[in-house]
């Protein structure tokens, strides 16, 4: 009985830790900027530009969001006029290999898709 108490806590612990990380990376947005920070700093403009589909104000709230997160930093960059970046923290490349492998999956579900569609 002990063991199927520790296997459903086990799953419930897991689950709880699931969720917690669903919440943190929630929305269509938050991961595909990661992503892009992963690569490089970015100027708000060009991450503007990357994150296709994303409005100005979304991606303000996003920032923002992943900053009170500590998942980003934002940087106002000693230029005229004034200029702020936007770069990846130590802890939020912790996600790197989370985003890769969002990635990677969504290459091959894409790649399995295609191939099904000309087989129909």
């Amino acid at each position: 009985m002990k063991q199927k108490f520790d296997l459903v806590k086990a799953c419930s612990d897991k689950i709880l830790a699931i969720s917690d990380t669903m919440e943190i990376l929630s929305g269509k947005w938050k991961v595909s900027i990661i992503a892009c920070l992963c690569y490089q700093p970015m100027r708000y403009s060009v991450l503007l530009k990357e994150v296709k589909g994303i409005s100005g104000k979304m991606l303000s709230r996003e920032l923002k969001d992943l900053e009170m997160n500590q998942l980003i930093e934002r940087k106002v960059l000693n230029t005229a006029p004034f200029a702020i970046e936007y770069r990846i923290t130590e802890y939020g490349k912790s996600l790197e290999q989370l985003t890769n492998t969002i990635s990677d999956w969504g290459l091959n579900h894409r790649r399995r898709i295609i191939s099904g569609m000309k087989l129909a």
